[in-house]
């Protein structure tokens, strides 16, 4: 059974910093690539980061360029993503999904994490 399930997410000030994580089960995890979106109420689903298969090529969503970063340990078959310098507006659901091509759709999503940015 295919499984992404992300941890890490909590209450945190702005300006303050979260990492979380996604562990992957039940696919072939060192040949997708990995992706983490958000989402908040009202608006679409937006793609934050993206790494290829092997970490060689990152993508950044303009508003969090700077302040995350994405990475990935394959020999444990999970993906960070390490948040820094947060603001009210990075408050969202955050999602970890999978890919099996870098332009693809996502095949697999996670159940989701909440991080909420407030003083």
């Amino acid at each position: 059974q295919v499984q992404l399930v992300e941890s890490g997410g909590g209450l945190v000030q702005p300006g303050g910093s979260l990492r979380l994580s996604c562990a992957a089960s039940g696919f072939t995890f060192g040949t997708y690539a990995m992706s983490w979106y958000r989402q908040v109420p009202g608006k679409e689903r937006e793609l934050v980061a993206r790494i290829s298969s092997t970490g060689g090529i990152i993508n950044y969503a303009d508003s969090v360029k700077g302040r995350f970063t994405i990475s990935r340990d394959n020999a444990k078959n999970t993906v960070y993503l390490q948040m820094n310098s947060l603001k009210p507006e990075d408050t969202a659901v955050y999602y970890c999904s999978s890919q099996s091509r870098w332009i693809g759709t996502p095949n697999y999503w996670g159940q989701g994490t909440q991080v909420t940015v407030s003083s």
